[in-house]
């Protein structure tokens, strides 16, 4: 999150020293630990943007619960449990964020959100569904957000990773793995975290002051091979 003075920041992250890190990173910028299945610590976190610097003006939702992803597997056998999860935390979360920071954004006069999404929400494989229509319902939610609050001056977009090397990506990914992704991505390299990064930043921004209710794809255009590719490549995103 962040506010106009200073492009001021706020970072939550369930492991509250990782946050911490980071922050202590980043001038003037606060951590906060934060579930964002629990409505009270979604609260907590936006209240802590708005009193520690004034206002709040740009939310990313991102968040997910990547421990669940090997056993997201048969729709038949998965537990309920796994699909609740992932649901509280990728599209619950992303709901409690928009709706306990729109109001303060009012007050600004606006602000901008973007949530992350994932290629999972717009293909079908054959693993992770639970995942995918938690993504899927992260499009949706968007496209609702952008309708009722951009004449108000808030915009809401999102973006869609698939497959980012990030440190827990790349460390829980064999070799043979990341060359059957690759395989699925029409670019001679996967996608490293600065590209979604990039590209969210691009949105929260003034530079994109006319984009709302949009997706953007940042896969390197995998979704043009993956609807035919079972089993294959990854949409983490937002994975730690």
């Amino acid at each position: 999150m962040l506010a106009r003075e200073g492009a001021s920041v706020v970072v939550a992250d369930l492991n509250g020293a990782e946050a911490a890190r980071v922050a202590s990173e980043l001038d003037g910028a606060v951590a906060v630990k934060v579930d964002v299945s629990d409505e009270p610590d979604v609260v907590r976190m936006v209240e802590t943007a708005v009193e520690s610097f004034g206002g709040l003006d740009v939310l990313h939702n991102n968040a997910t619960d990547s421990s669940l992803n090997a056993v997201d597997t048969d729709i038949v056998t998965l537990d309920m449990a796994i699909f609740d999860r992932l649901v509280a935390v990728n599209l619950k979360g992303a709901f409690m964020g928009c709706k306990h920071a729109i109001p303060h954004m009012l007050v600004r006069g606006g602000g901008s959100i973007v949530n992350t999404a994932s290629v999972d929400g717009f293909v079908g494989r054959g693993v992770r569904a639970a995942y995918g229509a938690s993504k899927a319902g992260i499009v949706l939610l968007t496209k609702s957000v952008a309708s009722q609050y951009g004449t108000r001056g808030i915009r809401c977009n999102a973006v869609a990773p698939g497959l980012t090397l990030t440190p827990g990506a790349v460390s829980n990914a064999t070799p043979e793995y990341i060359d059957a992704a690759l395989a699925l991505y029409p670019m001679p390299r996967l996608c490293a975290p600065e590209d979604v990064a990039n590209a969210v930043l691009f949105l929260a921004s003034d530079d994109a002051a006319y984009i709302n209710a949009a997706t953007l794809m940042v896969d390197g255009g995998a979704t043009v091979y993956m609807s035919n590719a079972r089993n294959a490549g990854s949409g983490d995103g937002d994975r730690k």
